[in-house]
This record gives structure tokens, sequence and C-alpha cells, in this order.
């Protein structure tokens, strides 16, 4: 081989060798950018603490988990509760938004319509709201009208759970009706409950209250004047929701409540969903929104579909009541004991 050639094709393999290692060198830079990227900021605020919210915020989290979002390591994950306090959960979105967290789910419809404001910089995605419709935070169940908005609804077939009510104890004359006035959830539910009491004949009688005092109170009222109290998914009540089961069962009556929690913590019974499926697909949103997805075209997932029946049996035993063998035997009941 001439000289000529041999210099020509050690010059190719000095070039091919130094592409290489561009190349290597490239791939690297671009695995570290990769990771960076996906090192994500997730502010998660609840408007309290109680057993409803804590179910979903747990399942977010382990749904994320399984995803591949793993706080501390490639991803940071803020938990926030704000104590009912309007003025704490607004100091808590502000604090994501100092921070630059990348997606904000708000739990609840107080922390939802708080964080709606924010969604013209940062996607929202909320969760356990009974009506987003109603609470203005979508123009409807299919379009946000917000392209950094969306989430799950937790909203209650009310029919079915008044209905279940009367199978289990049919005589019921009359209604009590257990609410925070302030809660719009609590309030949208109110005019499905009195729509229902109205084709069946039944009394409804309200009581509102904002403390765990005045529920208290509130409960004892009705219990006196009802022959049994419905409390909708409403956080106040939830929250105290052990004081207003005691005083159910010291009046010796029924109280029909709206989330599986809220049986769990001693309320009698409900029809609904298993909170954790809430928040699996709440986290479900946020990996499509950090993977890309626009969150306005993630329509709003309710959860109105393989409801399950749920009793405290020893609530039942300590008001006196049986249940019916249909649904004591039905594969959809679920006991707390």
């Amino acid at each position: 081989m001439s000289l000529k050639r041999v210099l020509s094709v050690l010059s190719a393999c000095v070039l091919a060798v130094g592409i290489m290692a561009g190349c290597g060198k490239s791939d690297d830079e671009s695995s570290t950018a990769t990771e960076e990227a996906k090192n994500y900021k997730i502010g998660i605020v609840q408007i309290m603490e109680h057993t409803s919210l804590n179910t979903i915020r747990d399942a977010v989290v382990a749904q994320l988990e399984e995803l591949g979002y793993k706080d501390g390591e490639n991803c940071t994950i803020d938990l926030q509760q704000a104590n009912n306090e309007a003025t704490m959960v607004t100091q808590i979105l502000d604090k994501f938004k100092a921070d630059g967290d990348d997606i904000i789910v708000a739990i609840t419809t107080p922390c939802a319509t708080a964080a709606a404001a924010y969604s013209d910089e940062i996607p929202v995605v909320f969760s356990a709201v009974t009506d987003p419709v109603s609470a203005g935070l979508v123009q409807d169940w299919e379009n946000s009208g917000d392209e950094n908005l969306t989430g799950t609804s937790d909203k209650l077939d009310i029919t079915r759970i008044l209905d279940t009510a009367l199978t289990i104890t049919p005589d019921i004359k009359t209604l009590g009706y257990l609410y925070n006035t302030g809660e719009s959830n609590s309030v949208s539910c109110l005019e499905e409950v009195k729509e229902y009491c109205d084709e069946n004949g039944i009394e409804l009688v309200e009581a509102s209250a904002t403390t765990a005092t005045e529920l208290a109170e509130a409960a004892t009222t009705l219990f006196s004047k009802c022959d049994a109290v419905f409390s909708p998914n409403d956080n106040t009540v939830a929250g105290a929701m052990g004081t207003v089961a005691q005083v159910a069962i010291d009046a010796g009556k029924p109280m029909y409540v709206g989330a599986d929690s809220m049986v769990q913590d001693g309320g009698f019974a409900t029809v609904g969903i298993e909170y954790t499926d809430l928040g699996i697909e709440t986290a479900n949103m946020v990996d499509q929104i950090l993977q890309g997805e626009q969150a306005g075209d993630i329509p709003v997932k309710v959860f109105n579909e393989d409801l399950s029946t749920y009793i405290n049996k020893s609530t039942a035993e300590a008001i006196g009541v049986t249940i019916p063998e249909d649904i004591e035997n039905g594969e959809k009941t679920v006991f707390f004991e």
C-alpha cells in the first residue's frame, strides 16, 4: 500500500473516532438534560386533614410513584394542607408559584377555585370537586374552557343514596340535611336532595354549621326532629365525623353520608365510589399533562359507575338497624367495623 493510501486510511480512522467520541458526549449531555427535565415540581394542596382527603392525597402520591415520579429522586412533591382556612390556601398556592412548580393538584372545591386563578401560568388538576360546572371551574363536563385546567369529580348519586336509605330504613318521613353553607359542593347537593324529598313526600329540615362544636349542636337538633340525617361529602362535616357520628348513635338514628371514608369514621351508610380510585385517576391526569398533553383537552372524569354500598356494621348495631339481606349479601356491599 502506498504512503498516500496509508495516510488516507489513518485520517479516516481518526475522523471516525472523533465523531464517535463527539456522539458519545452528546448522548451523555442529552441524557443529563432529559433527567433534569424529569425533575418535576408537583404541588398538592388540600383544604384540611380528614380521612377522605388523606385517602385521595395518598393515592395520588402512590400512583405517581407507580408511574415513575419518585419524590426526592426525579421529582419534588410538596404536600400542603390549609387547616380549612381560605387565606392559607392562597398562601400555599403563592408558594407553589414562587417555587416554580410545574403542576398543581388541588383537592376539594375551595382549593380548586383558588387554584384556578393560577392556571394561566401553571396547569391545575383538581380532585374531589362535586360539581365543577356549578363551581365555575369548567364550562361543561366535556370542555373546561381553560387550556390549563381539568380534574376529577366525586359527584354524588343522590337518588341512589336516598333510595338505599329508604330501603334500609323505610320509615323516614322527615330527613335532616347537615352541611356548611360556605361549601358550594354541599349547596349544590342540597338542590338535588330537595327535589328527591319533594318527589317522595319527605319533609326536609336543614341545619348548617362551620365548627365541630356547632356541628354537634346542629346534629343534636336535627336528630330530635328527624327520622334520619343526610350529609353530603362536606369537608366540614367530614372533618368532625367522629363527633357527629356519636350524636347519631346517642340518638339511635341513622346518619347517611356522601363518602365511604365518612362511613369508615362512624357514619351509617352511603352509596358511592372508593376514594382511592379518585386519587389514582387524578395522578394519571398529572402524568398526561407532564408528558405534554394539554390539560384542557382532558375531560373531567366523573366517577358515577361501578358504585358500592358502604355500611358501618358497628354503627348499625349501635342504633339497632338490621340490614336487608339483599344489601347485606350484595356483591358491591362493603362493611366497615
